[in-house]
């Protein structure tokens, strides 16, 4: 795990104002600093997954977080709730229509402090 002088180095190369925020978010939080972690460093360290992949690698009634990008391709059968920096504009729409539960990564951390429950998806 990288510490926090690490993590705001890294973060001082970032030009994403949505990025940072985030990244300082989880930083002040001692479960989430695995994920300021990750989204602190190269962009190719973080992750990219289609729906298809997060419903292999999840069990129902989790709290699926992705230091990365949701996209479409596929389909999730559990009922999960999915947390990601960022959703393709499909993904976003197919999830919302299947009614899921989505949110950003900071707004995450704000319902959820302590990450009771959370399962972070890795490469």
């Amino acid at each position: 795990m990288k510490s926090k002088t690490k993590i705001k180095k890294q973060m001082q190369k970032k030009t994403s104002s949505k990025l940072v925020d985030t990244i300082i978010t989880a930083k002040k939080n001692k479960p989430w600093i695995k994920i300021a972690g990750i989204l602190s460093g190269p962009r190719k360290n973080r992750i990219n997954l289609n729906l298809e992949e997060i419903d292999k690698k999840v069990e129902d009634n989790e709290i699926v977080v992705i230091p990365g990008k949701v996209l479409s391709q596929g389909k999730v059968n559990k009922k999960i709730k999915i947390v990601a920096l960022n959703f393709s504009d499909k993904a976003k729409e197919k999830l919302l229509r299947l009614k899921f539960e989505i949110s950003s990564i900071v707004e995450e951390i704000k319902k959820n402090p302590e990450g009771k429950g959370i399962k972070i998806l890795e490469k």
